[in-house]
């Protein structure tokens, strides 16, 4: 195995790295331990300082670094530009708010003191996916260098220059050696890391399979997991909906990124008297997206990653249109060789096609009717997935009531389902457990301690 980095718009081979040798993998690890005992031990400050130092880097190359994205795994240069802006709004954010966040809180009962305070726990070890290759880094190591802890970094294979595109920018920061570390390695490996007795915590963004693997080594070896896995989120249009917002906001939930993403909206759940209505300015919407080269300022849809996801998309598709499911536009691909997938909707889907119950991974959208605010719920609540959903209405009161009905780590009325460095994020059921970002995921890998003073 080694690390491929692949142009998906061209297919053109832009380089090879290969994977790092067991002695110098226990090297790293050796020294992401050591540097751990210095680094917890800097005041909240010091640590802020480099943090901002990062995200001015950040901003400093902004485009350089987009079109890192656009190029290696072929994300539309607008949208990669607006991931690169998140990491440095969340950079800021921290910045800004971190050290209130965790400060040490104080309890004073009948002349009795306790304390809770918020301290490091040692190496976090983050494995992450290729579909937001900067954002998914950053919302995990930013929050932890801050609270004193230092990360080890496996990224997917597809993405092996962004991945040194982000240890540069943390080194040229002057963040010492060992904080941020990544790892070219492989799955065999990475069971040796999880082992690693400085490593206390293990989170992954990623599949439900690798999530499971994941979540049996870590507790085999006792260590702390963070688990962000697929999603089929619901999107939910009732009667009274805004249809040419919820059309225009539908689309880009689905499409965007080309329909890779876990928190995209897969299923959209329509009222009966409103179906035709969404459906005819849905399709049309689709039929007028730009899909071109992820470079170009107006591309809108860009290729899919790789050609095992165009082969997996495919197979869903078809197998579902054998036993019944309808196409009602797109439904293949744009063009024999490529890995560019037209934007397709897909009517009749039953529970017996894998359209219904698998993840979606490409711009595919599931159409459902529904009849009824309980259906509605049903229909949403009918997936082994828990990560987002979307509610659309303009009755507030019943979209709060069908929200606190859906099981799910995310519910958005009338807007889009997104992660935000202020809020926790994360999923129920099979989209896996813990939450990053905000207050919560800036504590997820703290030690916890209560100090009573008697």
């Amino acid at each position: 195995m080694t690390y491929k980095s692949i142009n998906p718009a061209t297919l053109e081979k832009l380089g090879e790295f290969p994977l790092l040798d067991n002695t110098l993998l226990e090297d790293k690890l050796k020294i992401s331990k050591n540097v751990f005992l210095t680094w917890k031990n800097l005041s909240i400050d010091e640590r802020l300082r480099y943090v901002k130092e990062i995200g001015l880097h950040l901003k400093s190359d902004l485009v350089y670094h987009a079109k890192l994205i656009s190029t290696e795994m072929g994300k539309p240069f607008t949208q990669a530009k607006t991931e690169i802006e998140k990491c440095i709004l969340l950079c800021d954010f921290y910045f800004d708010n971190a050290k209130s966040l965790i400060k040490d809180k104080e309890f004073n009962e009948n002349g009795k003191l306790s304390y809770i305070t918020y301290e490091p726990m040692g190496i976090i070890y983050g494995i992450m996916p290729w579909n937001f290759p900067y954002w998914q880094v950053f919302r995990f190591f930013i929050p932890n260098i801050i609270l004193g802890n230092t990360t080890l970094l496996k990224h997917a294979s597809n993405v092996p220059q962004c991945a040194l595109a982000i240890e540069k920018i943390v080194k040229s920061a002057g963040v010492p050696d060992g904080v941020f570390t990544n790892l070219f390695i492989d799955y065999q490996q990475s069971e040796k890391v999880i082992s690693f007795d400085g490593v206390c915590g293990v989170t992954l963004t990623g599949s439900e399979m690798a999530g499971s693997k994941v979540a049996e080594l870590a507790g085999k070896n006792l260590k702390k997991t963070v688990l962000e896995l697929g999603g089929s989120d619901p999107f939910i249009v009732f009667d009274d909906a805004d249809i040419d917002k919820a059309v225009e906001i539908g689309l880009f939930a689905r499409m965007q990124n080309a329909g890779q993403s876990c928190i995209a909206s897969k299923r959209f759940l329509i009222h009966q008297s409103v179906f035709d209505n969404f459906t005819e300015k849905f399709i049309l919407a689709c039929n007028n997206l730009k899909m071109d080269s992820p470079l170009s300022e107006d591309t809108e849809l860009g290729p899919l990653a790789n050609p095992y996801l165009l082969e997996e998309l495919e197979n869903q598709v078809n197998t579902s249109v054998r036993l019944g499911a309808k196409v009602l536009c797109g439904g293949g691909v744009l063009e024999k060789g490529r890995l560019f997938y037209k934007p397709t909707v897909i009517t009749d889907v039953n529970q017996g096609m894998p359209l219904f119950k698998e993840e979606v991974f490409g711009p595919v959208a599931v159409f459902f009717k529904f009849n009824s605010d309980v259906e509605a719920i049903e229909l949403a609540n009918n997936t082994e997935f828990g990560l987002g959903a979307s509610v659309w209405t303009k009755n507030i009161e019943k979209a709060m009531k069908v929200a606190k009905n859906i099981v799910t780590g995310t519910v958005a009325i009338n807007g889009l389902v997104k992660s935000d460095p202020k809020l926790p994020f994360g999923g129920v059921k099979k989209s896996g457990f813990g939450r990053e970002l905000g207050e919560l995921g800036l504590k997820e890998f703290a030690n916890i301690k209560t100090i009573n003073v008697f």
